[in-house]
Formats: C-alpha cells, structure tokens, sequence
C-alpha cells in the first residue's frame, strides 16, 4: 500500500471547496456543506490578519471550534491546541498567544491579545499539541502542514475512507486521535457527525442509526462502555469499521470485537501512535486482529520501523520513520522559531516483530503509562503529590495509576485532586497508604511491588523477550513482484494483492519466493513488501515455520513438514499450485486418451473458488468490482483469441463458444461445442459474483457471514446438482457448489469451521456423479486443499510444477488444437506437445497482456501530468 502522491503536500483545510455541494458536517440536525464550510473557514482566516500569528484554541466538538481549527491551517497561522482542564492557562501564560480563541455556549470567541505577533515562528510550523494529553508541563510537540497533511492521508488510505462515509466524533478534537479523525475524513470529502453524546446515552445511537454512521473511534475504556450498553445486540446496518486507539486494548477484547465484527459486518483497526507522529504509526489489518490479537499491526502508508538495541535491555526499542514524524519538542516560546530537529522517532515502547511481520509492543522503555488514550508521566505524578506535600512513589499500567503513599493523609481527596490534574478518571487512580516506600536493596522504589498494591491487577506487558531481528536483505522481493506483476513503482507498503496479484501471477510470485527466502511465509500476497524482506531466512533445504506455533500447527491448520533426511529431497510446495500442475495432466492425458482419470477438472473450479476469496475479496467494494472484471479480462481474452482461431479454421466451434456462451445459447447435454465448459462456466460465475458483490447488500452479507456467504451458493446450486430443477448446463453437470466450496475452504480459519466444510463435502460430492472414481478424486482433491497448505514435492520438479500451474488455463485452450496434429498412436508424444504448446502460449500472452498494461498505466500517467500542469497553470 502506497500513500497517493496527490494528497501529499496540499493542505486538505484549504481545498474544501472542491467537494462542492456534499454535506461536510451535521450537528444538533443542522447540515453544513463543503462549499459553506469552505466559506466560513476564509471567512475566519481573513479575520486573523496578512500576517503570521500564533493562535490558541480551546477546542470543542463544535462547529465554531472546527472552523478556527481549519481557518489557522488554511492560512498558515500555527495553532496551539489548548487541552481541557487547568492546563490550558498554564500554557496561555507560558507560550502567550497573540490571538486566544475560547469556548462559550457552542461558539468560538477570539481574544486579539496584540496586532503584531512577538512570536519568531518557523514556517513549516502549523501546529502545536501537548504530548498525548500530558498535562502540567509546558512542553508541546511542533507539527507541519506536512506532517498533517501525510498522517491524514496514510489514514484515510488503510482505512479505505470515500466519500460516502460518516463518522461520529466520540473523542474531544482537542486530542491527537480526535483531530486525526476529523483530518482523515475532510482529506477525502466524507462527512462528520459533531456531537458531545457518550456511547452509554441511547440519543448516540439514535443518532448513529438516523445519520448512517460507518465509523466511530474508541480507545480502551469505550469499550467497557461498549458492553455496558449491550453494542453486540445492536442493529447498525451502515457500520463500516471500528479503530481503537490510546493505549493497549487487552488481547482477549480485541479478539472478541475482532470476532463479532466478522459476524455482523464491520472491521475492527486496532491502532498504534503518539502525538510525536500527528496520530498513527501502525495498524492492525482486521483480518489478522482475531489471530494477532497481541500486534500493532504493521507500519502506515508511508512508515517504517526499525528496532534499536537498548544497553542492558534484551528488548529493543521500536523507532519510527515517516513524513508525519514531528518537527521536535517546544518547551519554551523560542522554541517556536526552529525547524526540524529531528528525522525518526524514539518511541520509548520495547516492541518485537513476529514471524508473520506484525510488531508487538512488550514494555515500556520510559516511565509513562497511557490510560484513556492520555499518557501520564508518572514522574509528574510524583512531583504532583510531592507538590501537595505528599511524599510518595508511583507505578502503573494502561488501567491504573498506583502510588504507595507514606504517612497519614486524606487519600480520597487527593486521589481526586490527582486524577483532575492527570485528566483521567478518578477510578484510574489508586492510592495507596505505607509505613515506607518500599524499595530495592540500592535504594531506589520497587515499582514491581507498587503496582502488586493494584487492585485492578499486573501490568499488561508480558515481557517477552525479542528473539534477534532479522538482517535486512536486498531487495529481492520487491524485484520478484516488479518482474511478476509487471510494475516499476513498488513502495515498502505495497502487497501482492494491492498491486493487482491474482491466481495466474500468484504460482510465479509464489515458486521465486520460496527460492528466495527458502520458504513461503503464510498469507505472503497479504503482507508488505517491507516486511516480506525483513523475513526470516532460510537457506534451501532447511525447514522453516512461518510462525511460532508448535512443529506441524499453525492456525489450527496441519502444516506438511520435512525433517531429517528428507529436507534433502522434499520441499513443500503450496496445495493449490500442485492441484493445479497434476490436475492439467490429468485433464489433456484424458482427453488425448494416453490414460483416463476423470474429476480433476472439478477439482480446479474448487481451486478457482479458492483463489477467488484470497485475491479478490480484498479492499472496498469499488476495488473489488476492478479487480473482479480485470481478472475475468485475464481469462476471456487469452480464451477467446484460441477458441476465435479455431472457429476460424475448423468446423468444430460456433459463435457461441466464441463468445463463451454455449452453455446458454449451444446445444442441451454434452456435444462437441462442450469441450470449453470449463472456462466458460468459470466466466459466468465470476461475472456473476461481480455483480452480486457490487451490490451494497450482498457485500456486507459477504463480509458479515464469510463462510456462511459461500456455503449459501453451495446450497442455492444443490437443487440443480441433483437435478431437481432442470439446467442447461453441459454434460459435466452445475460446478457453482464446487467453487463455493473451494471459497468456503479459504474462509475456514478454525478446525470447527474446517470440520462443518469437510461434512458439506462428504454430503454433496458422493452424490454428484453416477462414476463413484470420479467423485472420489473430486473429494479427496478438496480434502488435500482444505486441509494441507502445503505438499511435500521433489525439489527437482519443483520448477516444472509451478510453470505448468502457471500455464494450466493456456495449455486447457490449446490442448484441443494441438494434439489432433500427432499421430493418434503416438499419445505421450501428443500429451508433451499440448502441454508445451499452451506454456509457449503462456509466456507470450503473458508478456503481451503486462506490454499492454505498461502502455494503458503510460497514458494515464501522461493525461494525469497534463491535468497537474493545467492546474498548476
């Protein structure tokens, strides 16, 4: 994944006008537009004067507030954030604002201290946060417009923002998380629903279900409100997705949010970030949140992360490196006038990247703690109490702040005195009354035993220790999907799906991998192409498990392994590529008559069904419809060129097969117009689930229920298959149940969920052919693909497997003007001719498709060029 060039360096403040008419923002029943928007923002920033002056906000979930908010953007006027609580007069009054704009009764109220700002600022600085709501301290993080403008647009690209969207600002647009949301949504013209309304008021719901909210953002306390209020059994049909953010999320709730999103509909985004990146660092894919619960995910569009040794530590410290990384820290006015001091983050949290490329946060290098997405410095908290007269030793963890004070003192109303200052809830503090700190044998307070005084239980970090990160290698991977997939431009974030992988560039992309890495990590064509090169390496010959899961488990899946001796010999190769290869041989030795072995052709539509829920199920609706029609185009045109020249030469063929359409139009049962069922059947259903899936119903059935959705085809095509209803399909029988089936198999993530398809299986496929071998081969055929990722073959046949996998679509359209050339006597000769005619055929359709793909991407890029200088113009 690649951020979008276009939405890098334009500040999205400044170009609302562009989305016209569309509703920007609704609060309290009233509907603002973009153009409106776009003109009360100038409105404002014209008020703020020619020249540059620092402005302080007290920002609120208003519509007042937000227009302040873009008018500094739009205008380059840097912009302090004042948090809420006591701590804004202390930052009025250490920074001095030239213009202080505060919140009465829903709108904005400048304060001009002064016409001429006294403030050196820097030209990149736009804007200025305290530190993750640390309070207390006049110590503020410096942002560009740049930085803002970035993060914005890495957001709104995971998160697969479009115009259509609405979300509900559930946190204060005085926090980083808060404002990332507005930013992320006005980038892409979405709209916002501004409301102070807690998810435990019924009127948040009402709202929710009458605006069409898709999102909302929560961090980990929301969700004890969540379930306070039964959100499970609530009906939110326009739901889209859910981030969480603001401190770790325990593992066990994420898998259950992660779960109940798969049920109803809805993506869970389970997020990483400091104030000191804009907002976000990391992210969990939703589909790897169930399984990876633990994980940050993996770096934003445009993000990196290193891991830095730490003297005396095992862990490492996780260091980040993007276009939103801060300008640096101000912790006085004339901080104000410098630049960029800084290039990468430290983030001060130990973290470890796991086998499958996601990062894990383990502990903490600093004293801090994030509770409510706040991030308390428990330092302060001790200089806070000691203020107070209190003398005292603090720990805690993302739930609590404990401190063991010593002496007698009102704990109660200093705990409350505490959590205001803090700005968390006063159930998050604990203190806690001692005869004496307790303390190591050096002296210094024994913070373990502190936080053993919490009645809310041991810190979250489990203190794993990191194994050694793996030496980055060079570019390999990025090189192999350049050279598969054609494409020059690949960026760290880009995966194989993302780039346009399918099933026909997969077997390639997937054999010199293996040669590269010694193995093939699972799920490969879903991570990016930063973290396939930071992948473990294993020389050839030596086994590799892609996770830390015991020897022949992973994801409740049996793996097929090599040990001992036989690593020498045996390499697994991936289930599907193998079917494939053998299934071609079987199918043109059966048709030349060099031996018969029938069901292998059925096994492939399985296949077919396989392939289509791992690369084409991937992205929004939009994306998919693309990538559904261009993978059909990869079919229809390689077929429809051969099945052309054959009715063009012989008599055997009709219009009809040459439009793929025999099926429909041809001759009922099994006749020698027949003999292209299979690709043409193919055709049909994916152009069908195109359709179906371009539907907004039907797609969020799809990603509610994504195993229940395909098992539903296998039962809508059970009365044909048993000839219940009469069908015109060919002699080869209905095959729409066999490509559910093969796409319920790539849904099944759990051994029940693989035991409920192996029942479907044995239930249907015995029955659907009067030749029980046939139905046997078909059976165990999709047994092997549902429950052996990978098979144990010969490495010296491992190049051969996957070219005629590969070619296996080619060598089917051309076998049948191939081998009649050949003597009929001599049928191995004919078998090796067809098979090598349709690998010729391969390698230059393959060629000429991506030779006309680089052209088409040319062109677009040139009229694209033009737009930009005539804009520029």
């Amino acid at each position: 994944m690649t951020v979008q060039p276009e939405l890098i360096g334009v500040s999205f403040a400044a170009r609302l006008a562009g989305f016209g008419d569309r509703t920007a923002i609704r609060t309290k029943g009233h509907s603002v537009s973009y153009a409106e928007l776009a003109r009360r923002v100038a409105d404002t920033a014209r008020s703020f004067g020619p020249d540059r002056r620092l402005i302080a906000l007290e920002a609120e979930n208003t519509l007042a507030s937000v227009v302040v908010y873009l008018a500094a953007l739009s205008s380059g006027n840097p912009l302090l954030i004042l948090p809420t609580g006591d701590g804004a007069e202390a930052l009025v009054q250490a920074y001095d604002p030239d213009i202080v704009v505060r919140a009465s009764d829903g709108e904005a109220v400048p304060e001009v201290r002064r016409e001429d700002s006294r403030h050196d600022l820097h030209p990149d600085l736009a804007l200025l946060l305290s530190t993750s709501g640390s309070t207390g301290s006049p110590k503020l993080v410096r942002l560009s417009a740049d930085s803002l403008q970035a993060n914005a647009a890495a957001i709104a690209q995971y998160l697969h923002l479009r115009p259509s969207d609405t979300a509900a600002t559930t946190l204060p647009l005085s926090y980083c998380y808060g404002m990332s949301v507005v930013n992320s949504h006005l980038l892409v013209g979405a709209s916002l629903e501004l409301t102070d309304l807690s998810v435990v008021d019924p009127c948040f719901w009402e709202l929710a279900r009458a605006a069409e909210v898709t999102s909302f953002a929560a961090v980990p306390y929301t969700f004890d409100l969540l379930e306070r209020v039964g959100f499970e059994h609530m009906n939110l049909p326009s739901l889209r997705y859910i981030t969480q953010a603001g401190g770790r999320l325990d593992p066990d709730r994420v898998r259950a949010y992660a779960e109940m999103g798969q049920r109803q509909g809805w993506d869970l985004f389970v997020m990483y970030g400091q104030t000191e990146a804009t907002a976000r660092m990391a992210y969990l894919p939703p589909d790897q949140a169930a399984e990876h619960p633990d994980a940050i995910g993996v770096p934003v569009p445009g993000g990196s992360f290193r891991l830095e040794p730490v003297p005396g530590l095992d862990d490492c410290e996780l260091v980040y490196t993007g276009p939103n990384v801060m300008l640096g820290y101000a912790e006085r006015p004339e901080d104000l006038a410098l630049g960029r001091v800084i290039t990468e983050l430290h983030t001060g949290d130990l973290a470890r990247r796991g086998t499958e490329g996601l990062y894990e946060i383990v502990g903490r290098r600093s004293r801090f703690v994030k509770i409510v997405g706040l991030r308390v410095d428990l330092g302060q908290v001790e200089r806070l109490l000691a203020n107070l007269g209190v003398t005292a030793a603090a720990a805690g963890s993302d739930d609590v702040v404990v401190a063991a004070v010593e002496g007698s003192h009102d704990l109660p109303l200093i705990a409350k005195a505490l959590a205001q200052d803090l700005g968390v809830p006063r159930a998050a503090v604990e203190l806690h009354s001692v005869q004496a700190i307790p303390r190591l044998v050096n002296g210094k307070p024994d913070y373990p035993a502190l936080l053993a005084l919490a009645t809310s239980g041991e810190d979250g970090a489990n203190g794993a220790h990191l194994g050694t990160p793996p030496g980055e290698r060079p570019a390999d991977v990025r090189s192999i999907f350049a050279e598969v997939l054609e494409q020059e431009n690949i960026a760290d974030t880009d995966t194989f799906v993302s780039l346009g992988g399918d099933s026909l560039s997969y077997v390639a992309a997937s054999v010199r991998l293996e040669r590269t890495l010694g193995y093939i990590p699972q799920g490969w064509h879903l991570i990016p192409v930063c973290e396939l090169s930071l992948a473990p390496h294993h020389p050839q010959g030596q086994a590799a498990e892609a996770s830390d899961e015991p020897a022949g488990q992973r994801a409740g899946r049996p793996v097929s392994t090599t040990r001992g001796w036989h690593r020498r010999i045996l390499a697994p190769m991936e289930t599907g590529i193998a079917l494939r290869a053998i299934a071609i041989i079987f199918i043109v030795s059966t048709h030349i008559g060099f031996f018969t072995w029938e069901g292998t052709a059925h096994v492939l539509m399985a296949v077919a069904g396989y392939n289509f829920a791992r690369f084409q199920l991937v992205g929004t609706r939009g994306t998919r419809f693309r990538r559904q029609l261009r993978s059909v185009a990869r079919i229809v045109a390689p077929s429809v060129a051969v099945i052309g020249l054959a009715f063009a030469v012989t008599d055997s063929y009709t219009w009809a097969n040459v439009f793929l359409l025999n099926p429909l139009l041809g001759p009922e049962g099994w006749t020698d117009y027949s003999r292209f069922w299979f690709i043409e059947i193919l055709v049909h259903i994916l152009v069908g689930l195109a359709l179906l899936l371009a539907i907004p119903a039907a797609d969020r059935a799809q990603r509610r229920w994504p195993l229940a959705f395909p098992l539903a085809l296998v039962a809508a095509d059970l009365p044909l298959l048993f000839e219940l209803i009469d069908s015109r399909y060919p002699g080869q029988g209905p095959v729409l149940w066999l490509f559910g089936l093969g796409w319920a198999a790539a849904e099944s993530r759990t051994l029940w969920q693989r035991a409920a398809v192996t029942a479907v299986a044995l239930l249907t496929v015995p029955g659907s052919f009067d030749d029980p071998y046939r139905s046997a081969t078909i059976l165990a055929g999709f047994l092997i693909l549902l429950w052996m990722p990978t098979l144990a073959v010969p490495r010296g046949l491992h190049r051969i497997t996957a070219l005629l996998a590969s070619a296996s679509l080619y060598i089917y359209v051309t076998h049948w003007l191939v081998y009649p050339l050949f003597d009929p006597t001599d049928k191995a000769l004919a078998v090796a001719a067809s098979l090598a005619a349709g690998i010729l055929y391969w390698a230059a359709a393959t060629r000429a498709v991506a030779s006309i793909e680089r052209r088409l991407r040319s062109r677009r890029g040139y009229r694209l060029s033009r737009v930009v200088v005539a804009r520029k113009g």
